[in-house]
């Protein structure tokens, strides 16, 4: 889902939609931003900033605090639509999972169809937008879901996944925390950049 907790609040209070919001812990404490608006995200808010960093960068943000119950309905009514095209789903998150669509429940035929058909639902009966990777495998299906926010749908199919892999920063690489670290500070990986 794109910005999901923020998006359902723009949503449910329209007086948010269009003005930069945060929802997560407060500025006044050691809050932490759980996720922001697009409009937040244009000042370089991001997930995990500290609330304190994001008021710096956007003083005009406006800080609103979770409805996990809320979101858990939203989240039901999505897994609800993804039930109608395979059974094997698997969450990560009340905004995140992964769909293995190798059997076709409604004999779609096509992987980026039924990808297409699920965000379609997603947006006629919950009036968000989300944002889908297709590939072979769950890693790269992850990397390409995040390519191409907000509303974005991205098909790596097998013949192009090693270029596809070639190409990406090893930032982009899902699960790999220390590229800045690497990048700055070891002067084996400027040796290993300069002779590439």
């Amino acid at each position: 889902m794109d910005a999901f907790y923020a998006s359902l609040e723009q949503w449910d209070f329209p007086e948010y939609k269009g003005r930069p919001i945060v929802v997560g812990g407060s500025p006044e404490g050691r809050g932490v931003v759980a996720t922001a608006s697009y409009e937040a995200r244009k000042f370089g808010i991001k997930s995990a900033m500290p609330s304190r960093q994001a008021q710096q960068l956007c003083p005009q943000v406006l800080f609103l605090r979770p409805r996990f119950e809320a979101y858990k309905a939203v989240s039901v009514a999505i897994r609800e639509i993804f039930s109608r095209f395979t059974n094997l789903i698997e969450p990560l998150s009340l905004d995140e999972a992964y769909l293995d669509i190798t059997n076709d429940k409604l004999a779609i035929g096509s992987a980026p169809e039924i990808a297409k058909m699920i965000k379609l639902a997603i947006k006629d009966e919950l009036n968000l937008t989300a944002s889908a990777g297709v590939s072979s495998n769950k890693f790269i299906a992850k990397i390409a879901s995040d390519m191409n926010k907000p509303d974005g749908l991205i098909f790596i199919g097998p013949s192009k996944i090693e270029a596809f892999m070639e190409a990406l920063p090893v930032e982009n690489f899902f699960g790999v925390v220390t590229a800045k670290k690497m990048k700055h500070a070891s002067p084996y990986w400027r040796r290993l950049k300069s002779t590439n």
